[in-house]
């Protein structure tokens, strides 16, 4: 992180990435930043950007964006209560029912309008996020200038093209090699696809197209961002610290050890990538000669907060939280209390452990707060 030249919230966006139920880490952070705030303070942020549970988040705070507290408190809320139930239908009757369903229809003849195969039903997140998110304010809070864009990025699983759906007044669409920004009014089906875990829960229809999480085919999650008009970047990520004195069993990886490690790529490994490739960017413009530099090349600042603490092991300390049929259906892949896959801390929305992330959450936003708020110009 370089020191600011141009202080203020013009340019300063925050990108949340996906995660599934770690995504509560991201609302402990973002608590210990707007307690920072005055009482009456907007989000310090003009474009907000988020993937899978990271957009759930994202369009959640572009709701309450013209009070941060108030933003915060929301979110809040709603991760320290959740249950299982509130995501995804979770009785053995619904579950196993639901996985026969899915076999039965994969013998259908011929491309049937059923629901794409899925582990999980997730209809109760659909009901939910319609209770609690106000989307009309989104707009509300464009056309008062709190909000520049808002921004969900969903996987086209027909063209393998990551696309971003923005909310803008200013911003132009755009088209690179396998992603776009295609401008729209951001509602209820954009999320359910961003988040839609591949396998895990069932793609969702836009326009004729079938769309699944956000975090697939997403090869630069900081480009829509910066499309929308950043020059600065905050990223909460849900990257777990690397257990470096750890013991490896030299056994072959069962199906959910593999997962795991696939989840793990998708959330994270990409936008790892990305920031070390906008370093590379950083370093080249900060060569070039005043004369060389143009608009489509420029610094961006960016400033990255990861968890402290591995999610593995604190899931394992909340596995018996999980509704019954849940376990019972991850022992049948290999999942137990303290195996190595890291499947249950993307599926375990119990609020012991989302209260646990948030607090971890809070309690590493406060160690970096003064970076952080030296990063977003607030001193």
């Amino acid at each position: 992180m370089r020191k600011q030249t141009n202080c203020g919230r013009a340019g300063t966006a925050l990108l949340l990435s996906g995660g599934g139920a770690r995504a509560a880490y991201q609302v402990g952070v973002l608590k210990a930043l707007t307690q920072s705030l005055p009482r009456t303070a907007p989000l310090p942020f003009k474009v907000i950007t988020g993937t899978s549970a990271g957009a759930i988040n994202s369009v959640a705070l572009g709701c309450w964006a013209s009070c941060a507290h108030l933003a915060s408190r929301k979110l809040e809320q709603v991760w320290g209560q959740f249950h299982t139930s509130d995501v995804y239908r979770s009785d053995f009757a619904h579950v196993f029912g639901h996985l026969i369903k899915n076999i039965l229809s994969s013998f259908r003849s011929g491309h049937a309008n059923h629901a794409p195969a899925s582990l999980f039903n997730n209809a109760p997140l659909r009901q939910l996020l319609a209770e609690v998110l106000p989307m009309e304010r989104i707009d509300r809070n464009i056309h008062r200038g709190v909000l520049d864009a808002l921004a969900v990025t969903a996987s086209n699983y027909s063209t393998g093209d990551s696309v971003t759906f923005y909310q803008s007044n200013e911003a132009k669409p755009w088209r690179r090699a396998k992603r776009q920004g295609v401008k729209a009014r951001i509602h209820l089906e954009h999320l359910m696809a961003s988040s839609a875990i591949p396998v895990v829960f069932p793609s969702v229809k836009i326009r004729h197209q079938y769309y699944g999480d956000g975090s697939i085919h997403q090869m630069s999650p900081l480009s829509s961002a910066i499309h929308l008009g950043a020059e600065r970047i905050f990223v909460i990520g849900v990257e777990q610290p690397k257990e470096e004195h750890r013991k490896y069993a030299p056994h072959y990886p069962g199906i959910s050890h593999i997962a795991g490690h696939l989840l793990d790529s998708v959330f994270a490994d990409t936008l790892h990538g990305d920031l070390e490739r906008l370093e590379r960017i950083n370093r080249t413009v900060g060569l070039l000669s005043a004369k060389d530099k143009h608009r489509e090349l420029k610094h961006i600042d960016t400033m990255v907060i990861n968890p402290s603490h591995n999610f593995n092991a604190i899931s394992s300390e909340y596995y018996d939280d999980m509704p019954l049929a849940i376990r019972t259906l991850l022992r049948g892949i290999g999942v137990k209390r303290y195996s190595e896959s890291s499947l249950p801390s993307y599926l375990l929305f119990e609020r012991r452990y989302t209260q646990h992330l948030m607090e971890l959450g809070y309690q590493d936003g406060l160690a970096q707060l003064e970076q952080l708020r030296a990063f977003l110009c607030l001193d």
